[in-house]
């Protein structure tokens, strides 16, 4: 099972936002290639980072801070936020990111998914952002007509790496993972699911590994380890 701290940018700078709103954003740090640096210290094997602010524009906005972050941390990079073309996926992974998270474009442009798929092998995560049963897109700003299991099921044989099931109505919380939703999509699908939004303890890393017989792979931490609520080597622990 694979922890992946957080990275999210906003103006270039390390911050958590509370149920995704942009004006509720809490910076942690003014240096996100130094946070990267840290986590990496501290033993974790993947990060996981998005680019806020190019979510909502529909381009990739905090260029300048996720290079820093790649050439800071000899760790693999999942990246999201405004990758929209197959032009954007293919530089991002030209520049040493791992995999690239596709949201709204999973939504709006699922052949897009289909071909980044093909083309790129095991370097595609769709995010799955999610108001109630709905998919939210546009940097969670708008709610679209698809469900969660229907959007996961369009993908299904198109060689998708994973699943990141993010609950924003927990995001940033504390108030735990909606892992009841969370096992269900991982049952529905045989694509590996990611948990995200809401993490309070380490109750909820214990929660999430004792969720891997169901394709539960892993588990996204941000507020809890920036606030100190996680203890990182802890969790790395309770995660093996």
């Amino acid at each position: 099972m694979i922890i992946y701290p957080a990275i999210d940018l906003k103006d270039g700078k390390c911050v958590r936002l509370h149920k995704g709103e942009m004006g509720r954003a809490t910076i942690y740090n003014d240096d996100p290639a130094a946070q990267a640096a840290e986590w990496a210290r501290l033993g974790f094997s993947w990060l996981h980072v998005v680019d806020l602010n190019g979510a909502v524009d529909g381009k990739p906005v905090n260029v300048k801070a996720v290079r820093a972050i790649l050439n800071a941390a000899d760790l693999p990079v999942q990246l999201g936020g405004g990758i929209r073309t197959l032009s954007q996926i293919e530089s991002w992974l030209s520049e040493g990111v791992s995999r690239v998270i596709l949201g709204t474009a999973a939504v709006k442009n699922p052949s897009l998914v289909r071909q980044a798929c093909s083309l790129f092998p095991d370097q595609i995560v769709v995010g799955i952002d999610a108001r109630g049963t709905r998919v939210a897109v546009e940097g969670w700003v708008e709610e679209s007509d698809m469900e969660v299991n229907a959007l996961a099921a369009m993908f299904e044989d198109a060689g998708v790496a994973s699943i990141i099931y993010t609950d924003i109505e927990r995001d940033g919380t504390g108030r735990g993972l909606n892992m009841e939703t969370t096992i269900a999509l991982a049952k529905s699908t045989n694509i590996p699911v990611i948990a995200s939004g809401g993490v309070a303890s380490l109750s909820d890393v214990r929660a999430v590994r004792g969720a891997t017989e169901y394709g539960v792979a892993g588990m996204i931490i941000g507020t809890a380890l920036y606030d100190g609520a996680i203890d990182p080597v802890a969790a790395l622990r309770e995660a093996l």
